[in-house]
C-alpha cells in the first residue's frame, strides 16, 4: 500500500459516501432521493473539471508532461472504472430501492408504455402545447455537419425506419428533452385513490415523439447527454484586462470539448457506435448510466406534502448575545462571539452589516465576496450603507468556479450603487471570508471584524456547517485591515502577520510550524495530539509533516469530508493517524485546527483546506480563537464528531468507506448531538449563574 492516494481517486471515494446515504434505509425516503441528486451533481462537475483535465493531459505531447508524476492514461482508466461501477450501484439503488419505496408511499413513477387512455390524451396535449417548441428534432442520416449538443442537456437518440419504402432503411435522429425549460416530473391524472402518478419528462417525449416523425416507425429510443470541458483557461499574467478575459472564457465554457458522453447502458452496440462516429466520441469519453440522466433534477422532485418522508426540522438557534443586543457592536466590544451555522442562525451575520449600514458612527465597511446568495440581504445592506454616506468597498473574486457570472453581475450592481469594487488579481484566487467595520467611538476609530470558514451566503448557511468569529480584538482586527489594504492597493504588506496566517505570505509556514511544534513536544516524551478538520487534504509537504509527527508519537485525529490523499495506519509512517469522514444532512464545511500544545490548547479556524491550490495559489486566512471559552466550545464540537458512530466512515487506503459503528455504545449522530449541544449552551448563557460544563460533554 502506498503512502499517498491520487486526489481524484480519493474524491470518487468521497462521492461514494454520498451514494451510501441514498442506500441507507434509516435516511428519510425523499432525502435519499436528494442524495442521489447530490451524487449526480457532484459527478457532473467532476467530469467537467477534473476528468476533462486528465483527458487533455492524456492527449498532450508526452514531452510536455515532464512535471507530471503520474500517468494520465492510467488514472483516467481508473477513474472511469470506478465511476462505471458506482453508476451501476446508482441504478440499482434507484430502481430496486427508491422506486419501490416511493410506490409504498403512494408515489408511482410510471412508464409511458402503461399509460391509460385518459393519460395518453393528457400527455399528447401537454406535448403539443408545451414540449413541441423545444424538442428541436434533427435527422442525422446523411448530414455532413454534426449537430451541436448543449452541455448537460438531455437528448433522445432515435432509431427510425421509413414507412414509405418497400425495404425500410435505418435512419437516426436526435430530439431534445427540454428539462432546462420545463419540470422533469409530470404529474398525471390518476383514478387510484391516494396515489400520485408521475411521468418523467423523458418518457413524455418518448411517448409523443411519433407526432413529429409521422413518416417513420420508431424502433428504439435511448437518452444521451454530453458533458463539456468547463475549466476556464485564464493566463496567470499581471497585464491585460483579467475581467474581460473571464467574460470571454465564460462564453466559451458551454462549447468546450466533450469530456464524456453519457448513454443508456441498454443501447445496442451498433447504435452507440453510430453516435460515437457522428459526435467524434472516443471510447474513453463514454460513461454508461441507467435509463435517466441529469439525476441532479431530483433536487426538485415533488414532495406532495409528505413531510414524514423528509428530515425533521431543526429550527436555527438564536445567538442571543448578538441578535437580541441593543447594539451588536457594543456586544462584540464586550467579548468575542462565535456562531456555528446552520445550528446557529445566520441572522447575526446579516445584522452585522445591516446595523453597520444605518449606524451613524460607522464610517467604513469592507467585505470579501466569494459566493453570495442570488437574493442577499447582506448585499442590500452594503448598498444601503452607501446611501447613508458610508465608504463601502468589496473585493469580488470573479474566478469562483461556476459563480463567475453571478459575481460579475453583483459587481456591476454594486458599482452602480456607489460601492468601490475591487476584482480578482491574476495568478491566484481570494478565498478568505472576511469583513471589517470601522466605527468612530469617542472620536477615535475602532475596528470590528468578522472572520469565517464559510461564505457570506444566506442560503448555504442553512446547509453548510461553518464557524464565524465576531471580534473587536486589536490583535486580529489590525491584521484583517492589512489584508484589505493589500487587496485594494496590490502592495504587499511590509509588516509581517503575527496572529493570522495569510495565503501568499505565511499561511503554509504557520501550519507547518504548528505541526512541528507538536512534533517536538512528542519527541520530548510529553503528551502531544492534534485534531484537524477540513474538507480536503492533499498537499504532499503537509502530509509528510504529519507522517513525521506520527512517527514522533503525536496522536492525530483527522476529520476529512472529501479528498484525503494521506493513508493512515501505516506502520512506521502514519500509525498514529486516524481519519474519519462524516456525511449527513448538512455539508461539513468548516476548517478547524486544534493543537494540544503541552496542555495549553490552541484553536484555529480557517478558510483553507490543505490542498496545493489553497496553500500556494489563494489568499486564505487562518485565525486563532483567542477566547478560551470559545476554544472549549469548538473542541467540544470536534469531540462530538470524533465520537460519531452513526454517520462517520473510516477513511483508509482500501477506500472501503466502512461505517465507524460501535454496537456496544449508544448511538451518537454528531450533527444532531451538536445541534442540541449548541442549544443547551445558548440556554446556559442566558442563565449565567449555571454555565454549561464543557468537561461533561
Amino acid at each position: 500500500m502506498g503512502k499517498f492516494i491520487h486526489r481524484d481517486v480519493s474524491w470518487l471515494s468521497f462521492n461514494y459516501r454520498v451514494l451510501q446515504e441514498a442506500m441507507d434505509s434509516s435516511v428519510p425516503l425523499l432525502e435519499r432521493l436528494k442524495f442521489l441528486a447530490i451524487y449526480s451533481s457532484n459527478l457532473d462537475e467532476f467530469f467537467r473539471i477534473r476528468v476533462a483535465n486528465h483527458r487533455n493531459l492524456a492527449r498532450a505531447d508526452k514531452s510536455t508532461l515532464k512535471n507530471i508524476d503520474y500517468s494520465p492514461e492510467i488514472v483516467l482508466n481508473q477513474i472511469l472504472q470506478i465511476a462505471n461501477d458506482q453508476q451501476k450501484q446508482f441504478s440499482h439503488i434507484f430502481e430496486k430501492r427508491i422506486l419501490p419505496e416511493l410506490k409504498k408511499n403512494g408515489i408511482q413513477i410510471v412508464s409511458w408504455r402503461t399509460l391509460n387512455k385518459e393519460q395518453v390524451e393528457f400527455v399528447d396535449t401537454y406535448f403539443n402545447e408545451y414540449l413541441l417548441p423545444f424538442v428541436q428534432p434533427v435527422i442525422l442520416a446523411g448530414r455532413k455537419i454534426k449537430p451541436f449538443l448543449n452541455n448537460g442537456a438531455l437528448y433522445l437518440a432515435l432509431h427510425l425506419h421509413n414507412k414509405d419504402v418497400l425495404k425500410p432503411q435505418s435512419e437516426y435522429a436526435i430530439v431534445k428533452i427540454p428539462s432546462d425549460h420545463l419540470s422533469r416530473f409530470l404529474e398525471l391524472p390518476s383514478k387510484i385513490p391516494n396515489v400520485k402518478q408521475v411521468l418523467m419528462l423523458d418518457d413524455a417525449v418518448r411517448h409523443s415523439v411519433r407526432l413529429i416523425f409521422p413518416g417513420y416507425n420508431i424502433q428504439d429510443s435511448y437518452s444521451i447527454k454530453l458533458t463539456r470541458d468547463a475549466e476556464l483557461y485564464i493566463d496567470d499574467e499581471y497585464s491585460g484586462d483579467l475581467l474581460s478575459k473571464i467574460k470571454k472564457s465564460l462564453n466559451k465554457r458551454s462549447i468546450g470539448l466533450a469530456s464524456r458522453m453519457i448513454y443508456d447502458r441498454t443501447m445496442p452496440k451498433h447504435f452507440l457506435q453510430y453516435l460515437m462516429n457522428v459526435f467524434e466520441i472516443e471510447e474513453l469519453d463514454l460513461l454508461p448510466e441507467g435509463r435517466y440522466h441529469n439525476n441532479s433534477d431530483f433536487f426538485k422532485f415533488p414532495s406532495f406534502n409528505l413531510n414524514h418522508l423528509k428530515d425533521s426540522t431543526l429550527t436555527a438557534i438564536k445567538c442571543e448575545g448578538l441578535e437580541e443586543s441593543d447594539s451588536i457592536f457594543d456586544a462584540i466590544k464586550l467579548k468575542d462571539h462565535l456562531i456555528h451555522v446552520p445550528y446557529h442562525s445566520f441572522e447575526s451575520v446579516i445584522r452585522f452589516f445591516e446595523d453597520a449600514a444605518k449606524d451613524p458612527d460607522v464610517t467604513h465597511i469592507k467585505i470579501i465576496q466569494y459566493r453570495v446568495a442570488k437574493i442577499s440581504r447582506i448585499m442590500m445592506a452594503i448598498k444601503n450603507a452607501v446611501k447613508n454616506g458610508k465608504q463601502v468597498s468589496t473585493f469580488i473574486e470573479v474566478k469562483a468556479r461556476f459563480d463567475e457570472e453571478a459575481n460579475l453581475k453583483w459587481g456591476e450592481e454594486l458599482e452602480q450603487a456607489g460601492v468601490q469594487v475591487y476584482y480578482s488579481m491574476p495568478g491566484f484566487k481570494v478565498h478568505s471570508k472576511l469583513a471589517l467595520v470601522r466605527r468612530l467611538e469617542n472620536g477615535k476609530p475602532n475596528l470590528y471584524a468578522y472572520l469565517g470558514t464559510g461564505n457570506f451566503h444566506e442560503d448555504t448557511a442553512k446547509l453548510y456547517t461553518d464557524f464565524g468569529l465576531f471580534t473587536n480584538d486589536k490583535r486580529l482586527t489590525s491584521e484583517v485591515a492589512r489584508i484589505f489594504t493589500f487587496l485594494e492597493t496590490k502592495q504587499r504588506p511590509t509588516q509581517p502577520f503575527e496572529f493570522l496566517g495569510v495565503g501568499l505570505f505565511n499561511l503554509k509556514e504557520k501550519f507547518i510550524s504548528l505541526i512541528q511544534r507538536e512534533t517536538e513536544i512528542a519527541k520530548k516524551g510529553k503528551k502531544a495530539k492534534m485534531i484537524i478538520k477540513m474538507n480536503s487534504l492533499q498537499d504532499e509537504e503537509i502530509i509528510n509533516c504529519l507522517h513525521e509527527a506520527s512517527r514522533a508519537g503525536v496522536k492525530i485525529k483527522l476529520i476529512i469530508r472529501g479528498i484525503c490523499c494521506l493513508v493512515p495506519a501505516i506502520k512506521g509512517v502514519s500509525e498514529n493517524i486516524e481519519v474519519i469522514s462524516i456525511i449527513d444532512r448538512f455539508l461539513e464545511h468548516s476548517r478547524v485546527f486544534v493543537f494540544h500544545n503541552n496542555g495549553n490548547p490552541e484553536v484555529f479556524l480557517s478558510s483553507a483546506d490543505w490542498m496545493v491550490r489553497n496553500l500556494h495559489f489563494r489568499v486564505e486566512t487562518l485565525f486563532p480563537v483567542l477566547d478560551p471559552e470559545l476554544g472549549k466550545m469548538i473542541i467540544t464540537c470536534m469531540n462530538i464528531q470524533l465520537n460519531d458512530n452513526v454517520k462517520a466512515r473510516i477513511v483508509d487506503g482500501r477506500l472501503g468507506n466502512k461505517y465507524k459503528k460501535n454496537m456496544d455504545d449508544i448511538a451518537v449522530r454528531s450533527q444532531i448531538e451538536t445541534y442540541y449541544y449548541v442549544r443547551r449552551r445558548e440556554e446556559s448563557l442566558l442563565r449565567t449563574e449555571n454555565p454549561i460544563d464543557e468537561n461533561n460533554i
